[in-house]
């Protein structure tokens, strides 16, 4: 099943222990992704139910990652090191184009989203500790709302912006991790490991299609 190839997935992004990523002492931005200079370096494909379509190229006048997804689930992960204490807000910009069809996002069946950027924590030694924010662009949630993944307590979503009105229109975003793991796990935030992309509509048999930006995070 799709979605427990999902929670498979965010178990193993969680045992991954960061490497090769630092920040000097001044530093105020550590760079996930520079998809505007169509640099993919260190990303790494998951594949879960079929193959979204991921691909390099100029949309609206910028470069970006552009997704299409028809009845598949394939994301992008990047092992990273993020020290929260020092650059605690995540920076993105996203466009989605179109929105699954179908589907109550809160349930198995509907757990596909135009576009999500998962920050995943690492649970150590222990995998089941492993945890994940999904920030998403919702079918029908209000934006700022959250719930557990349909296959999993230990993913959370939120949604970011939601609905139709927006839709083709580049917008950036910038979020409190720390603040948002406090909020939806009570507890502070350990260990960043990774930080994945997905553009997905397996479960309700749809199409899906979105433009990421630059990732990264910073002090403010």
């Amino acid at each position: 099943m799709a979605g427990k190839a999902h929670h498979a997935a965010l178990r193993a992004l969680g045992l991954v222990i960061a490497c090769g990523v630092s920040l000097g002492a001044h530093a105020q931005r550590l760079e996930v992704a520079r998809f505007s200079a169509a640099d993919l370096s260190g990303w790494e494909e998951k594949h879960f139910a079929g193959e979204t379509r991921y691909q390099l190229r100029d949309n609206s006048g910028r470069h970006a990652l552009c997704a299409h997804s028809e009845a598949a689930a394939s994301g992008l992960f990047k092992k990273i090191d993020v020290d929260l204490e020092r650059t605690p807000y995540l920076h993105w910009s996203w466009k989605v184009d179109t929105l699954v069809d179908g589907g109550d996002e809160r349930r198995k069946q509907g757990d596909d989203y135009p576009a999500r950027i998962y920050v995943v924590f690492s649970g150590g030694l222990f995998f089941w500790r492993t945890r994940a924010v999904n920030y998403v662009w919702s079918r029908s949630e209000p934006p700022g709302s959250a719930w557990p993944n349909a296959f999993t307590a230990n993913a959370q979503m939120i949604a970011v912006r939601s609905g139709t009105e927006e839709l083709g229109q580049w917008l950036s975003e910038r979020r409190d991790v720390k603040a948002d793991y406090r909020r939806l796990f009570g507890s502070e935030a350990g260990t960043i490991a990774a930080v994945a992309l997905m553009t997905d509509s397996d479960n309700t048999k749809s199409t899906a299609a979105a433009c990421y930006g630059d990732i990264w995070f910073a002090a403010d």
